[in-house]
């Protein structure tokens, strides 16, 4: 029997303690090669462009030949205004790649001896930057799976069998219930979006499908008006959840991670992050099959490639 992809040693080239053991020299460099690395790892004003900076002893900032800019490794990245040593960032990217169903800002809290509230932005930050790398993906292409799954919103039943409802009627609901919409392709990118109802996210489907794919989605009526733009493949999971090629399993291949990061290792997901979340997933999804140092430095990257977030830079301070 073949092995799994992450119990053999090509899964695993990244050690923690390896970057624990980091000088603040090291962690530097290191960021200073994955930020720069198309310049050989030499520093780029994030102003205008230019190459020609000078450096300081004193200090390890730069500043532009051109526009007269100081900047750090950080500026104009997703960690700018830092308070934390670049070694910690480095940790967090490489404690938070590890976790295979996510990990949670109270786990890392600890392990880097921070408050919640220093890990929570800090974990928000990086589902931020690989958002906008799923989302650098503009259409899907080939055979394309769509489907939608709720989240959240739970209604607990009434302790006396005469006092429950329904519980899927709407006015029994809480109304923080929320649907993700997604498109995958087979052995590809992962697109997601969330949305109040299913049908609503037809439209953003529709736009983010190459028209010559092939799509496949399930019997929910709301999906029949992409016969008219695509080739629908339908399947019916009242009858089977698979017959002759047609199914939707990546899609729920991706739902299934989602759902056991929600209950596994968040327990909540509050329906204003759960986009976030949700891009999380798919790109965790999308990398299940590169090693845990590729995904460190697919992350660093994306950060650093990242600007400042407007929406978790002073978070706590709003």
């Amino acid at each position: 029997m073949t092995q799994h992809f992450l119990l053999t040693s090509a899964a695993r080239t990244l050690s923690l303690a390896t970057v624990a053991r980091m000088s603040d020299e090291e962690a530097h460099e290191t960021f200073r090669h994955i930020r720069w690395a198309e310049n050989n790892g030499e520093a780029v004003c994030p102003r205008c462009g230019s190459v020609e900076c000078y450096t300081f002893k004193a200090r390890k900032i730069w500043k532009c030949k051109g526009c007269n800019h100081q900047f750090s490794v950080t500026s104009g990245t997703i960690f700018a205004n830092r308070k934390l040593a670049i070694r910690d960032y480095l940790l967090a990217i490489a404690i938070f790649v590890n976790g295979a169903k996510g990990y949670a800002a109270l786990h890392l809290s600890r392990d880097l001896n921070v408050q919640y509230k220093t890990a929570f932005v800090l974990a928000h930050k990086l589902r931020e930057a690989l958002e906008a790398e799923q989302n650098a993906t503009e259409t899907l292409s080939g055979h394309v799976a769509v489907d939608g799954a709720y989240f959240g919103g739970h209604v607990r039943p009434a302790n006396r069998k005469e006092d429950r409802v329904d519980r899927r009627l709407a006015r029994n609901q809480t109304g923080k219930r929320m649907v993700v919409v997604a498109a995958r392709e087979r052995h590809g990118n992962t697109l997601t979006q969330v949305f109040k109802r299913e049908g609503d996210g037809v439209a953003f489907v529709a736009s983010r499908i190459s028209p010559d794919a092939t799509v496949y989605a399930d019997e929910a009526a709301h999906w029949d008006v992409l016969h008219a733009k695509f080739l629908t493949k339908r399947i019916n999971h009242q009858e089977s959840y698979s017959e002759a090629g047609v199914h939707t399993n990546q899609a729920e291949s991706f739902f299934s991670r989602l759902r056991r990061a929600e209950i596994g290792t968040h327990h909540h997901i509050s329906g204003k992050y759960l986009h976030a979340y949700a891009a999380e997933m798919a790109w965790r999804e999308d990398n299940r099959k590169v090693s845990n140092g590729g995904q460190y430095l697919a992350t660093t990257r994306a950060a650093l490639a990242h600007p400042v977030s407007r929406n978790w830079a002073g978070y706590w301070q709003r």
